[in-house]
């Protein structure tokens, strides 16, 4: 029996995965240098430790730049995308209906707090979750369990008690990999990068209440 829900946060509550490759694509794009999702794709729901965007130019490309000034200005025009954006369709709906549920209700994201509460706070669903997992409370980020793990001591639940909602490929590795019944709603960018196996997946939350959900992982 499903008693809590852990949710992603980045690509998953709202989509904040597609207008970063965004930016950063037109912006290696005014050097000479083409950015490939299957590139990009590799710190996409984790750090920036195997890939990381803002200095990529420099060190294998040898391009001479400024990296300070360009992470602000890569942050200056996501953040203009991200005025645009909110949260992605159902998850509200999802989040209300868990909450009457009675279920509880975690956050596990390779982001850090500070990055989690602004939009938290923008969106309105603060009061929603019981627990926050970030890359400050962990050692390691997804790929690695270790935020959901974290998420389920937290919220005293068992791995077989508990579904991930995830969007990316790292993520959805890391909750399969903790245990947790896993489902994938990919994004504009994340859906067409290859998943592995051992979880649900489905294109959109809006034709789905909790009920269609949770009977997903009972059968």
């Amino acid at each position: 029996m499903i008693k809590a829900i852990v949710f992603d946060f980045d690509g998953t509550i709202i989509d904040t995965e597609t207008a970063w490759y965004s930016v950063f694509r037109d912006a290696y794009a005014r050097y000479g240098v083409e950015l490939s999702l299957e590139t990009y794709a590799r710190c996409l729901g984790t750090n920036l430790q195997d890939f990381n965007p803002y200095t990529y130019l420099v060190t294998h490309h040898q391009i001479q730049l400024d990296v300070v000034a360009f992470r602000s200005s890569i942050q200056q025009c996501h953040a203009q995308l991200m005025e645009k954006e909110s949260l992605r369709p159902g998850i509200l709906t999802l989040l209300q209906q868990a909450k009457e549920a009675g279920l509880q209700i975690g956050l596990a994201s390779s982001s850090s707090r500070q990055w989690i509460d602004q939009y938290v706070d923008k969106l309105g669903i603060r009061e929603f979750f019981d627990c926050y997992c970030t890359a400050d409370t962990v050692t390691n980020v997804k790929p690695d369990p270790e935020l959901y793990l974290q998420a389920l001591e937290q919220l005293g639940v068992q791995p077989n008690e508990a579904m991930a909602i995830e969007d990316s490929p790292n993520g959805a590795q890391a909750a399969v990999a903790a245990g947790l019944y896993t489902l994938v709603i990919p994004n504009v960018l994340t859906k067409q990068l290859p998943f592995g196996v051992g979880h649900h997946t489905i294109d959109t939350l809006e034709q789905y209440d909790i009920h269609d959900l949770l009977a997903c992982f009972s059968k």
